[in-house]
């Protein structure tokens, strides 16, 4: 009964608040993320957003005064929630590209990475050139996506098929509807590292560095990227990176190293 008195008070007071004009103060920073992309930012089992970059963008926010809410957006749909300005910056291992940096702006680079190629443990595929007449399944508009449809003929791939995360992804993968998942290679030996059923057979190397994605030139792009820096020579991403995979970052990587903002290669 308490409980169930101290509820109707509550929403009688947010309906008066509502009526007079009151309402809950916007958070400083919209950011975009593709949920369900782990270890970056998924949900835990209460259904809180976590992941390593969840933590890092909060962390920037929180050295700037600044508070955060997290938008899920799919993958493909964060490059012009970015562009239009509906969000303030995206994160999703989304990779640095002179391609991309045609149209927006990204602050350092924090994490070194490669594709890769997932399959179940059973299916026999070893490699890529296991793929020959096969289905793949890649993450729409992702650089795994751009891979597979370069080298969809080298490696005579049957068919490409495109999906918005991990995630559902894994789920035909699993069923056998997929015969492997081209995706970003930490996200995938995070995820079946319990899971014996599949099998990262092969990293691709493509040299790709993530970060924080803004809108071209944007006002947050040089104090999102200072605290990014700043948070490298404190060892802050370093503790981030041992919490979310178990291991101290590799020396000389972006992880630890200050870098500068990246620009388009003339």
């Amino acid at each position: 009964m308490r409980v169930k008195f101290f509820r109707t008070i509550t929403v009688a007071f947010a309906a008066l608040t509502g009526a007079v004009g009151v309402q809950a103060q916007a958070a400083d920073w919209t950011v975009g993320a593709n949920i369900g992309n782990v270890p970056w930012e998924f949900q835990d089992a209460s259904g809180a957003y976590v992941g390593f970059e969840i933590d890092l963008v909060n962390e920037a926010a929180k050295r700037l005064g600044k508070s955060v809410e997290i938008v899920n957006i799919p993958f493909n749909g964060l490059f012009s929630a970015v562009q239009s300005s509906r969000i303030d910056m995206a994160i999703s291992s989304i990779t640095i590209t002179d391609k991309r940096l045609e149209s927006v702006s990204f602050a350092q680079p924090y994490y070194d990475s490669d594709q890769s190629l997932t399959v179940l443990s059973k299916s026999g595929i070893t490699n890529l050139e296991g793929l020959g007449g096969k289905s793949v399944g890649v993450d729409t508009g992702s650089t795994g996506d751009m891979w597979a449809a370069k080298n969809a003929q080298t490696y005579k791939i049957a068919e490409i098929r495109r999906f918005e995360g991990l995630q559902p992804a894994m789920l035909d993968l699993a069923a056998a509807r997929l015969d492997g998942y081209i995706s970003d290679i930490p996200a995938l030996l995070y995820y079946t590292k319990d899971k014996p059923q599949f099998k990262v057979v092969q990293r691709i190397p493509t040299g790709e560095r993530y970060s924080v994605m803004l809108a071209k030139d944007s006002p947050l792009l040089g104090p999102v990227n200072e605290q990014i820096g700043a948070m490298k020579k404190d060892g802050t991403l370093a503790a981030l990176h041992e919490k979310w995979f178990g291991a101290k970052p590799e020396a000389g990587t972006s992880t630890v190293e200050p870098l500068d903002i990246p620009k388009k290669k003339s």
